[in-house]
């Protein structure tokens, strides 16, 4: 039962003092956390051809769900090692407010490019509270029983990839597509109550080498790259010079990258690790999953909706058999992937 680990290090059992009614309203915080950051993911795909109609910017509809994703991929890690070097419950928290700021600002956008850089700032937001929920329960929880809490979150992911595009739909046809960022207010709120009251002040702490150069070295690299497709042949023709030397940055910038990352001392993407084929071939194919599944998720609601001529809720009911069969293959491909417990090789249930 949570609350018999040692008390050195957190990391290596249940933090000391906390009732089970404790611990089950800090998973609940956390849940709601983690709601924040899946759900505005996919909810916003069935509003964007409404979306798009108000603010007038149909060439830049990918990016309002791209500038949120790359904003929580590129701050993850540095979440992840500022939570562990300074403490992860004032980070959880910042990440949950920073997260309402921009929602309440995406919110009252007047522009498209409005509407894409608060984006961004819900994404930064999006990656403290991904990885921050993750890195707390392995504070209060016994290794012995963090397995089934993180389970949760998993099924947190899965309910918000199916609702997301369903509750959008709704919220666009009954109120306005800002409801889709005001809705996460009062989650959100809530959230940091419970985390302020009830989650401790001290966590574990473990000093890191921040790699801040690498991490904005990708992020522009990654930045030059997405500018290029998705302003290939709609703003400016494929030859022309805008386009090729936006390319042309995102590869020297991945150069620099590469370089970069040789030479840190904590780099914010092992270069060691493409050498493990597993990694690499899984690499591969969560961006080719990921590729066509947000494509699908951003372009099939305009097509049902522009095209076909159908409401929004309705586009987001077009959207359930995708999402629930990209729910049902995940768990079921997770839980037939063979175990290796017992080679030495597999990941230590430890965090880091």
């Amino acid at each position: 039962m949570p609350g018999n680990g040692s008390a050195s290090g957190y990391g290596n059992g249940a933090l000391p003092g906390l009732s089970q009614r404790t611990i089950l309203f800090i998973i609940g915080a956390l849940m709601l956390g983690m709601l924040l950051a899946a759900l505005d993911q996919t909810i916003v795909s069935t509003a964007l051809p409404t979306i798009v109609g108000d603010l007038k910017g149909g060439s830049h509809i990918a990016w309002v769900i791209t500038s949120y994703l790359l904003a929580t991929t590129v701050s993850t890690p540095l979440w992840g090692k500022l939570g562990d070097q300074y403490g992860r419950k004032i980070f959880f928290q910042a990440a949950i407010v920073i997260f309402l700021v921009g929602s309440v600002l995406a919110g009252v956008s007047h522009s498209m490019v409005e509407l894409i850089a608060f984006r961004a700032v819900q994404g930064l937001g999006s990656g403290g509270l991904m990885v921050g929920a993750q890195a707390i329960v392995g504070d209060i929880v016994s290794p012995r029983d963090r397995g089934r809490y993180v389970g949760l979150f998993g099924a947190v992911f899965g309910v918000s990839s199916i609702v997301g595009p369903l509750l959008g739909g709704v919220f666009v046809d009954n109120l306005s597509w800002r409801w889709i960022f005001y809705i996460n207010v009062p989650i959100g709120i809530i959230a940091l109550i419970v985390v302020a009251s009830q989650v401790p002040g001290r966590l574990g702490r473990v000093h890191h080498i921040i790699d801040y150069v690498g991490t904005g070295v990708l992020a522009l690299a990654a930045t030059s790259f997405i500018l290029m497709t998705s302003l290939g042949g709609t703003t400016y023709a494929w030859g022309s010079a805008p386009i090729w030397i936006l390319g042309s940055c995102g590869v020297v910038l991945a150069g620099v990258f590469v370089l970069v990352e040789r030479r840190a001392a904590e780099p914010v993407l092992p270069l060691h690790l493409f050498g493990q084929r597993a990694f690499s071939v899984t690499s591969l194919v969560g961006f080719i999953v990921g590729f066509a599944m947000f494509g699908a998720i951003t372009y099939l609601p305009a097509f049902f909706q522009v095209v076909k001529g159908i409401s929004p809720t309705l586009s987001g009911v077009q959207l359930l058999p995708l999402m629930a069969g990209l729910l049902l293959v995940s768990i079921s491909s997770g839980r037939s992937s063979p175990g290796r417990a017992g080679t030495g090789s597999s990941p230590s249930p430890e965090r880091r």
